[in-house]
């Protein structure tokens, strides 16, 4: 009963303000006018407000469908999505679109509005149906494929990711799209390397460095493939490529081509290599690079003075407990306070994120190429400062 009343009254309350709104529409003409958009959102923030999401429903359900009231139905239904009630939304779109009176030119948009239902519900089939159908679409052709790659990154489609987004890259060079292909590409390249399709892998990861030379993952395969080959050495010249590319992933850099020079390399060179980056790009993870192979090449003393000099321009946490150890091995301290302080240092950066991303704020401590929270690629980045690099 209340359900009825409820819908009743709601039923009056819009035919009311539609009254109205069309009588005072004369008086207004001279006055500036409001937006369609804006007049929607406030009568439907009106009724959200003041009757009930079954009253709601059951209105739009009853109301006829032209070109006026079509904002209203995916207003209603994208309410609900968003409140995470999406059958309802999904029943509203179904509706919308079974009604022959819907007016063509609307059927695309209601068409995506129930795909996104679809991938909101986990209907994931259903959705790729519905977005496939609507990538020929003027208007939402482009929406549709940038659902889809992301559909088939979540599944993990690569080859399927990359078709549709080669749809997009054809007579377009949007830099967004082609870091997408080029990650995407990257993947690809990843499972041929798994698979020991080393002539595969090689051949992606360079079509990944065409769609975007920037990418660093792609550098990094290929670096993986040389020391596969035994090209130790091109291999160490491919890593200071990532500095070029985006310096602030010069730290995983700096961890391969250590264990590179270490393996394979002349310590000498290395210093040399080091000090150079250091110069043009200072970070904690290149500094403590370039005191260890100081170390090896020269002693601990020019190690010690070198790190002391430079924690005084750029100090940070990870420096400093390089020195309390580097300082108290050398002199013998090895009191029970400078082991507290290593203690307690080492347990403050452990428990901070290591990387995190630059579009969302998401953090941890693993690298991921693909953004777990926005979806973004190439995103999350190690973090910059005191605590980090």
């Amino acid at each position: 009963m209340d359900i009825v009343l409820q819908w009743l009254l709601l039923t009056i309350a819009v035919a009311a303000g539609w009254f109205a709104g069309r009588l005072g529409s004369s008086t207004r003409r001279s006055k500036k006018a409001i937006s369609d958009e804006e007049s929607v959102r406030d009568r439907l923030q009106f009724l959200f407000t003041n009757y009930s999401d079954q009253a709601v429903e059951n209105f739009v359900q009853s109301l006829a469908v032209n070109r006026d009231t079509v904002s209203l139905h995916l207003s209603v239904g994208a309410h609900f999505r968003h409140k995470g009630e999406t059958d309802r939304a999904i029943l509203i779109h179904q509706n919308l679109l079974a009604r022959p009176e819907l007016p063509t030119r609307f059927s695309p948009q209601v068409t995506f509005e129930l795909a996104l239902d679809y991938l909101n519900a986990g209907l994931l089939d259903r959705a790729e149906t519905l977005l496939h159908e609507l990538m020929g679409d003027r208007e939402y052709g482009r929406k549709s494929a940038l659902q889809l790659i992301e559909l088939y990154q979540q599944e993990k489609e690569w080859e399927k990711a990359a078709q549709v987004a080669r749809t997009l890259t054809s007579g377009q060079t949007d830099p967004a799209v082609l870091k997408t292909l080029a990650y995407i590409t990257c993947e690809l390249a990843d499972e041929a390397l798994k698979n020991d399709d080393r002539w595969g892998a090689q051949k992606l990861a360079k079509e990944a460095l065409d769609y975007d030379q920037s990418c660093v993952r792609a550098t990094f395969i290929i670096m993986k493939l040389q020391v596969r080959q035994g090209s130790f050495k091109e291999a160490a010249s491919q890593s200071l490529k990532v500095f070029d590319q985006n310096p602030e992933f010069g730290s995983e850099a700096v961890d391969r081509l250590m264990k590179l020079e270490h393996e394979h390399g002349d310590i000498g060179r290395l210093v040399k290599k080091l000090r150079k980056l250091y110069e043009t790009w200072p970070s904690t993870s290149l500094l403590l690079a370039l005191v260890e192979s100081v170390e090896r090449a020269s002693g601990r003393p020019a190690a010690i003075d070198l790190l002391r000099l430079e924690l005084e321009v750029r100090p940070s946490v990870r420096g400093l407990l390089r020195l309390v150890e580097m300082a108290g091995y050398e002199k013998g301290m090895t009191t029970d306070e400078g082991r507290l302080v290593s203690r307690i240092g080492h347990l403050i950066l452990a428990n901070r994120p290591v990387y995190r991303c630059v579009s969302c704020g998401f953090s941890g401590r693993q690298l991921h190429w693909l953004c777990p929270s926005c979806k973004q690629w190439e995103t999350v980045r190690p973090i910059q400062g005191v605590e980090a690099e």
